[in-house]
């Protein structure tokens, strides 16, 4: 059992949080939710030991093993996957060493009746009363067994991390937490940058083997599969649910109608005590019951009523202009970079209309068609555009294409046509620009930031072929819920990349499966399709 007591976090008199204080029990998923800004990161980071509280506590049993992954790996590109991997047995490996290294020293010593001597005995017996007490494990046969059911290959235990993208860095990480058989996994936003495979295997190692899990994510379906318990941090302090996400927010809502009802009624007591105490000031036979009055109203708790919820939000891309029929057709298409192949002899036809998706394993092609399809790169074969074709493309890199010179305001302006024009500071409210953020120069912003402002321009701007590689990076579950919205209304063609299944849901009737350097076309939903790839890569859990 784990306790959170009574911790709270402040800073240059602004106070995150205080007074939370919750127990994680073994057999606990929690899905840690709030708002950006709310103090999730914070929270967790306190509980890994990584940040302190500015008050309480947090405490675990001597034994309990903690493991964190930060939504920044933090891997050694100096090392291989396997030593890497073997980080996960480092106390253990480190205590062995240093038992042989005193052993060594033992032996070339002949001080026999000297304190120094003597310590280096006592050590060696302490060190060894551990270490040999300790479950005897083939610890080399641990990290090779881990690593292949991850999906590496033998020939990738001797390569840098620094070679691997971040999915697979991704998986890394996850080896070395499983390698510790940890009592409590803490994971913040695990899902992004990592592709399908992965998001499937993270999650079925989760229900399946885990003790006990707290995580931040945006992925809904994710958080849905994983949690039985979610805790909510708003406003400073925290609403525990003994529900997943999905019941959370049906609860969540009553909670708020309820605050807003309590809200009303004390707003009304309070008006009707101050007319009264107006009233009477002065009256020397109510003078009693104006000072009660007032005192009563001096020590009065304001209600708070949560973050207004904006979900009756809506947004659509502008009408598209009619394109020809094949907006994209790839004939006998390759390509490959020195001796590397990413994919062969590709062919792909989209028809007018179409919503499609790109999906598989990070690495094996997609944002590289997609580039080809633009005419960002070299390639053999043939890809071409249809005829009339105006594209919007949202790359993973689309935030650097910004101009830094303009506000966040300024960028979505001076794309904007017609009545949308009266909504922008809304829409920017909804991707998390509000207040004085909409006058900040993008120069300014994070990576993030640029990200979520990226997005909200392509959705102002008029085109009829739009491809997105991975545009949900970044975005919290209702700015999703905005786009996908938007994308369902959409009347022209989408390619869509993305690795979050909750929302690629419902939104494509073809994919393209980029697998062992081909592509390959399936006829039927994205939601058939994981379903299927879903139930093919079950197997990877049983390590």
């Amino acid at each position: 059992m784990i306790s959170v007591n009574d911790i709270a976090v402040e800073f240059s008199g602004h106070t995150l949080f205080k007074g939370v204080s919750f127990v994680i029990n073994d057999g606990d998923k929690i899905a840690l939710m709030g708002k950006n800004g709310a103090g999730k990161s914070t929270m967790m980071k306190i509980i890994a030991g990584v940040d302190k509280p500015t008050r309480g506590s947090v405490q675990f049993p001597p034994d309990a093993v903690i493991a964190y992954l930060p939504q920044h790996l933090l891997t050694d590109d100096n090392c291989t996957v396997f030593e890497e991997a073997s980080k996960a047995f480092s106390k253990v490996l480190n205590m062995r060493d240093e038992i042989e290294r005193l052993n060594k020293e033992l032996e070339t010593r002949t001080d026999y009746e000297s304190v120094a001597y003597m310590d280096i005995i006592n050590k060696v017996t302490e060190l060894g009363e551990i270490f040999y007490a300790l479950e005897d494990v083939n610890y080399d046969a641990e990290v090779e067994k881990t690593l292949l059911g991850l999906g590496f290959k033998r020939t990738d235990f001797s390569k840098p991390t620094s070679e691997f993208s971040g999915g697979w860095r991704m998986r890394i990480e996850l080896a070395k937490i499983l390698l510790q058989k940890p009592d409590l996994i803490l994971l913040d936003e695990p899902t992004n940058h990592i592709d399908i495979e992965s998001v499937i295997w993270l999650e079925d190692f989760l229900i399946n083997k885990a003790k006990a899990v707290l995580v931040i994510s945006h992925d809904k379906a994710f958080i849905d599969n994983i949690t039985n318990r979610t805790i909510e941090v708003t406003m400073g302090k925290i609403y525990d649910y003994k529900a997943n996400y999905s019941h959370y927010l049906q609860l969540r809502e009553e909670r708020r109608s309820a605050q807003i009802k309590a809200y009303k009624e004390q707003q009304k007591f309070i008006e009707e005590s101050q007319r009264f105490i107006e009233r009477f000031r002065g009256t020397y036979s109510k003078a009693n019951q104006v000072n009660s009055r007032e005192r009563m109203l001096e020590k009065l708790e304001i209600i708070e009523i949560d973050e207004i919820d904006n979900s009756s939000l809506k947004l659509r891309f502008p009408p598209c202009s009619r394109s020809g029929d094949y907006p994209v057709i790839a004939k006998d298409l390759s390509k490959n970079y020195g001796n590397h192949v990413v994919f062969k002899d590709a062919n792909m036809t989209i028809k007018r209309g179409e919503k499609v998706s790109f999906v598989g394993r990070n690495g094996e092609g997609k944002s590289t068609m997609i580039k080809a399809i633009m005419g960002e790169i070299d390639f053999q074969g043939e890809c071409k555009l249809g005829h009339r074709i105006e594209v919007g493309y949202f790359a993973q890199n689309q935030a650097s294409l910004l101009d830094p010179k303009l506000s966040v305001f300024e960028t979505v302006d001076e794309v904007a046509k017609g009545d949308v024009r009266t909504q922008l500071k809304n829409i920017l409210g909804r991707f998390m620009f509000s207040g004085d953020d909409i006058y900040k120069k993008v120069s300014v912003l994070s990576g993030g930031e640029r990200t979520r402002l990226a997005m909200v321009k392509l959705l102002l701007e008029p085109v009829n072929l739009l491809i997105l590689d991975e545009p949900t990076n970044h975005l919290d579950i209702k700015s999703k819920d905005v786009l996908k919205e938007a994308l369902l209304a959409f009347d022209g063609t989408l390619i869509l990349v993305s690795h979050d299944r909750a929302f690629l849901q419902g939104l494509s009737q073809k994919v393209f499966e980029f697998k062992n350097q081909r592509v390959i076309e399936h006829f039927e939903t994205i939601d058939d399709f994981l379903e299927r790839n879903r139930i093919e890569n079950l197997k990877e859990i049983n390590l």
